[in-house]
């Protein structure tokens, strides 16, 4: 029967705090290793004609033995001599797991007790090689990349047969257990990041849906124009509930709400309300190719065709104001024929200038003017969970959009026209200026 100190413990979320031990133990097993390590080439060449992969794994697996060993008689001594001064005791030796790229491999280990035989002593190096957070980030890096839990081993790396037969932990339920534990905590690492220090200048808000499940998912642009991954709810649609939600994360999380942002949203009803209700002074710009779309979803092809030419056009006048009495004039002009159109043209078309009345340069306006950027980060989740097939609950749609988001921060640039962006906060601050009445003081009012 195995003692407690030989029970394998299986490793739930990685908090920071059992990261810090990680690396903390990777650190001090570098800062000893030995300057040379001598082995027998002779004993690999079975290795060698499989490949020099293969030869290089075998190696590394010899080294290690010699290194375990070296560390053991650092702790206990030599074999057969006694030293008063040794601080281990030698306690035989034990099967051991070291992590070798997505698989866990066998090996045997030297076994260390304390001086006064009261606990186990761990070598450094073993326990630097036995982390599992290096097989967690393999499988998170895999499943995104579209290869599934069932053919997870096809995509290891050809390390011989000899490790193949000491290899485990590539089982579909094995890597499916190491996924979920990294998705949520890419999920906790998202929701908890402290936003006190960011500059946020524009905020875009949309829904994602994961089959029956949406989520509603932020996303920030600072003023140096990097894209930031906010914040995500999972809710039956996206209503002002879910969305109040979201922005009241982001306030308790440190986020400065005091600071006059522009908010870049689609033609959601529900957004602007919450928006009000958690900014203090928040500049709301609909996108103008969601009002496109929604205007041609009401007409037939051809008529559609020559009405978003009009648009088009008005939104590229260089007067704001002229722009949108063009839309105007193109809504009495469908009112008859297509009142839906109409109808939709109008709801909201003053927010929809709001970039060009602040006077963005063009270069940063065909960022701004959409809410493109945060559409291209919900397109990187959607096309990392293709192969999901069965969405079991909300949790599950959580945890797949956050890793999505995690990924797409890796591919993120600073968005065009980024050198701008201090004069959008210089002219969000005028507008907000111009637009906030001023509380009349104590004299003014009598």
């Amino acid at each position: 029967m195995k003692k407690n100190y030989q029970m394998t413990v299986h490793a739930g979320r990685i908090t920071p705090k059992k990261r810090a031990v990680e690396n903390a133990a990777e650190e001090a097993a570098l800062r000893r290793l030995p300057d040379t390590v001598t082995i027998a080439i002779a004993d690999l060449a079975g290795e060698l004609e499989e490949g020099l992969l293969a030869f290089a794994v075998g190696t590394g697996l010899k080294v290690l033995d010699v290194i375990l060993e070296e560390e053991a008689t650092a702790l206990a001594g030599p074999r057969g001599r006694h030293d008063p001064e040794r601080t281990a005791l030698r306690h035989g030796s034990d099967n051991g797991l070291v992590t070798l790229g997505g698989r866990q491999v066998s090996i045997t280990r030297p076994r260390l007790r304390s001086a006064d035989r009261s606990a186990e002593v761990q070598l450094p190096t073993y326990q630097a090689a036995s982390s599992t957070e290096l097989l967690g980030r393999q499988a998170m890096a895999k499943v995104l990349a579209k290869l599934s839990t069932r053919r997870h081993a096809v995509g290891l790396e050809p390390v011989g047969s000899a490790v193949e037969e000491k290899s485990r932990s590539t089982s579909k339920s094995a890597v499916s257990r190491r996924f979920v534990v990294m998705t949520e905590s890419a999920l906790t690492d998202l929701m908890s990041a402290d936003l006190s220090a960011l500059d946020l200048v524009v905020v875009m808000v949309d829904g994602v849906n994961f089959a029956s499940r949406c989520c509603v998912v932020a996303l920030g642009i600072d003023i140096e124009g990097n894209k930031i991954p906010l914040a995500l709810e999972e809710g039956d649609t996206e209503n002002a509930t879910v969305a109040k939600r979201v922005l009241v994360g982001l306030r308790e999380r440190g986020l400065d709400v005091t600071k006059p942002t522009l908010f870049v949203i689609d033609g959601s009803k529900a957004l602007p309300p919450a928006i009000n209700a958690v900014f203090d002074h928040p500049v709301i710009a609909r996108c103008q190719e969601h009002k496109v779309r929604n205007v041609r979803r009401h007409l037939s092809d051809t008529v559609g065709s020559i009405v978003e030419k009009r648009m088009r056009a008005a939104y590229r006048n260089p007067d704001p104001l002229v722009g949108q009495a063009q839309m105007e004039a193109l809504a009495t002009e469908l009112e008859r024929s297509h009142p839906g159109a109409a109808a939709s043209l109008r709801e909201g078309l003053a927010e929809t200038f709001t970039v060009a009345r602040l006077g963005v340069p063009p270069t940063l306006a065909r960022t701004v003017r959409s809410t493109n950027p945060i559409e291209s980060m919900i397109e990187i989740c959607r096309y990392h969970c293709t192969n999901v097939k069965r969405w079991k609950d909300g949790a599950m749609a959580v945890r797949w959009c956050a890793a999505g988001m995690v990924e797409a921060r890796r591919q993120f640039r600073r968005v065009n026209g980024h050198l701008h962006l201090p004069k959008l906060r210089a002219a969000l601050e005028a507008h907000v200026a111009a637009t906030t009445t001023r509380r009349p003081t104590g004299k003014e009012a009598a």
